[in-house]
């Protein structure tokens, strides 16, 4: 009857109750037991909260209730409070499945139905709360839930290295058109992780291509990286050198044209990251020698692989393929190597095996057809493997008797069944004619320039060796230079200190082309390996002749960065020797150290010490202040044979006239930057010591920041000066907003 009284009270809380619940409820009142009934309940008020253990639940019937004395089989068939289970109220009082109550109760403990209000002021408040109801209400796009689940397979990429997994989950997804996302979010995913994660991403990329990931969507990928490279780099610091080597990564492994690049520097903006990083690709790492090796291994390598290993790797499948003669397994071998920027090494073994087993070669040749309509060897591989033959050819003619009739017929049957490009070939016998005799031109050359450079060595006659030169390299050949400064640095290597200053002095006493001593430069390094044998301190040795060649001005600054591109590999000769020539230029009074570091004495004008120098620079500019003649002082000033020195000129000039005030020094310096005497190089040397030094000559001239300041402005404006270049109240020459 309790159980009555509290449904009856509550429907009337309702605003809403039939007659015949009227009735009913009458005749329960009367024949109701005041006893059975609390002063508690009695006195409840509808609006009161309710207890949480509800009175309606079946474990917490209070014993007086009707469904108490039901027994088994509930209340009787002719019970009048059977009806009741048929009300017409709106909200319904049955207990709900799971244990939570109806109207009137807290519910279970785990309800999160529509009707739960975020509590902004709750300690436990997170925004996700907001936003996980929102998606509740809204259903996310297709591309949302995309976007959810390949990061999850990325995460698991990266936790199990498991391409195979990755690749069958992303095909089930069944999203093509989406691929594009997962390029991009993979690639900005790895590049802030460590070496392994990326190396893991580009090997991911290149397992999926064309499988599972439509080439268009790889393409508009990286498009998308490379627009968002202003966004990464707020998070990524090194974004620039990380996404340029993804780039130079996805072009090495044929999954990016090498047109992308152009495509995309054409429609950035200069002044974006995207455009430096397209640069970055194309110059530091797909420009450089061997650079597919390099850009391969500098992240390790997720397998570990080196070159040494795909080689051996790529015998042995030969040999197994000769013998048995099952080109689809062979294929298969060549895909699992997943290195197809380094096919055209299979090309060139397959081709060479041809040339010495002629009864293999029908079977080798419809190996390498068959992978070149399947597109496995692309048509740049199959031409980079023949062109390494053509390079060889006079070696392997050594070993192979008829090599070069044996290739050209090879070439001639490849490019008739449509496989080979034969144009995009050298052809094999007229350059292979220019090419002997240009080697036998070269050759006697050599020879020459090593009995011109012993000569030299003896009598110290530098204008008898360019003399010879013109003799001998009368069409003035840029390969016969760098051959020459090749030679005259690798003797110098292996004498005294005495001849390595000779060799400085001749090389900036010949005046060749800046290029051409780069290239002799390179040369050298190229052959540094076979140079250490014989020359245990070649590094140090060949560092300081780079150096004195730039302090010379023999080459610019701006070649060693040239250089540099083409020795990217932190180990390499090349790159050691850079770093320390660069260490060197950068110590201070560098110019000087590096003059003196084999003792002077290479001739009779270059062996003065440098208080010498400085001292007969003093006397040349007060005999031209006293009345002298300015091409009489330019040629005393050239006549020095230091013209890395002559920012020594500059600052004693300044010096003067800011102590004397007299222009004569200033029409002096005018006329041997017009002459090229000195060059804008040691006009900003000569500056800036004197900048250094301002602190100094304030002591003896009061006004000297006003007057320097000055002739600053002064220089700039007559062009002795870089425009970049202004001068800084502390007393330092700015360059490009940098302290010098």
């Amino acid at each position: 009857m309790v159980v009555l009284f509290k449904i009856s009270t509550m429907d009337l809380s309702d605003g809403y109750i039939s007659t015949e619940h009227r009735e009913l409820l009458r005749s329960a009142s009367e024949s109701a037991d005041p006893l059975s009934v609390s002063p508690l309940e009695l006195s409840m008020s509808p609006k009161t909260p309710r207890s949480p253990k509800s009175p309606r639940s079946p474990k917490g019937s209070p014993k007086g209730s009707p469904k108490a004395h039901s027994g088994k089989h509930g209340a009787g068939k002719g019970s009048p409070l059977k009806k009741d289970k048929q009300s017409r109220s709106p909200f319904d009082g049955r207990p709900k499945k799971g244990g939570a109550g109806g109207k009137g109760t807290w519910g279970g403990l785990l309800d999160t139905d529509g009707s739960h209000v975020i509590d902004l002021n709750d300690p436990n408040y997170t925004s996700n709360e907001e936003n996980e109801q929102l998606s509740a209400r809204f259903p996310s796009s297709p591309f949302e839930e995309y976007k959810k689940k390949v990061a999850v397979i990325m995460e698991e990429y990266f936790a199990t290295d498991d391409v195979i997994s990755t690749a069958n989950e992303l095909r089930e997804l069944g999203m093509p058109s989406y691929n594009y996302y997962f390029v991009k979010k993979l690639v900005s995913m790895s590049m802030d992780r460590h070496d392994k994660e990326k190396e893991m991403a580009a090997t991911l990329l290149s397992s999926l291509y064309a499988d599972v990931i439509d080439p268009p969507q790889v393409y508009k990928g990286f498009c998308k990286l490379i627009e968002s490279a202003d966004d990464l780099i707020v998070d990524i610091p090194d974004t620039v050198d990380v996404l340029a080597l993804f780039v130079a990564r996805a072009v090495v492994d044929d999954i990016l044209p090498p047109a992308f690049l152009m495509k995309e520097m054409a429609s950035l903006s200069k002044d974006s990251k995207g455009f430096v990083v397209i640069k970055r690709a194309d110059k530091s790492y797909l420009s450089a020698p061997l650079h597919a090796d390099f850009i391969l291994r500098r992240w390790g390598g997720s397998r570990n692989k080196t070159v040494e290993d795909v080689k051996g790797q790529i015998s042995n499948l030969l040999v197994e393929y000769v013998v048995s003669g099952d080109r689809k397994e062979a294929c298969i071998c060549i895909k699992d190597l997943k290195v197809p920027f380094f096919h055209h090494e299979i090309v060139k073994r397959a081709i060479i095996m041809a040339m010495e087993n002629r009864q293999a070669e029908d079977r080798l040749l419809d190996l390498l057809k068959m992978a070149a309509e399947e597109g496995l060897i692309n048509s740049s591989q199959i031409s980079k493997g023949f062109g390494r033959i053509i390079d060889t050819i006079d070696d392997l003619s050594l070993d192979i008797p008829k090599a070069r009739q044996i290739l050209q017929s090879l070439i001639s049957k490849a490019s008739s069944e449509g496989w080979l490009c034969a144009s995009s070939l050298r052809p094999l016998s007229l350059d292979l004619k220019k090419k002997s005799l240009k080697d036998t031109a070269a050759k006697a050359f050599k020879v020459k320039a090593q009995s011109m450079i012993q000569e030299y060595f003896l009598s110290g006659d530098i204008s008898e060796v360019s003399r010879c030169l013109e003799t001998e390299n009368n069409s003035s050949s840029s390969e016969l230079n760098a051959i020459f400064v090749k030679k005259l640095i690798t003797l110098a290597m292996d004498r005294k200190n005495r001849e390595k200053e000779m060799a400085s002095v001749l090389l900036s006493s010949l005046c060749f082309p800046g290029d051409d001593v780069v290239n002799g430069f390179v040369m050298l390094v190229e052959s540094a390996d076979d140079t250490a044998l014989d020359i245990p301190i070649v590094v140090d040795d060949l560092a300081m002749f780079l150096a004195r060649a730039v302090v010379d001005e023999v080459i610019a600054p701006l070649h060693l960065e040239e250089i540099g591109t083409l020795f990217l590999m932190p180990d390499s000769i090349g790159n050691k020797v850079l770093q320390m020539a660069k260490s060197l230029l950068k110590a201070r009074l560098s110019g000087e150290r590096i003059l003196r570091c084999w003792g002077g004495g290479g001739s009779s004008t270059n062996g003065w010490a440098i208080e010498d120098v400085k001292d007969k620079i003093g006397k040349i500019l007060e005999e031209f202040e006293s009345g002298g003649d300015k091409r009489e002082a330019c040629r005393c000033i050239k006549e020095l044979g230091m013209p890395f020195f002559h920012h020594e000129v500059v600052k004693k000039s300044l010096v003067t006239l800011m102590e004397k005030k007299n222009d004569r020094l200033w029409r002096l310096l005018g006329e041997c930057f017009s002459i090229g005497l000195i060059t804008t190089n040691q006009m900003m040397k000569g500056f800036g010591r004197v900048a250094e030094s301002l602190d100094d000559l304030s002591l003896d001239v009061p006004d000297a920041e006003k007057q320097f300041t000055h002739y600053v402005e002064r220089a700039r404006i007559e062009g002795w000066l870089d425009p970049s270049f202004s001068f800084n109240r502390s007393g330092h020459i700015l360059e490009n907003g940098f302290c010098l």
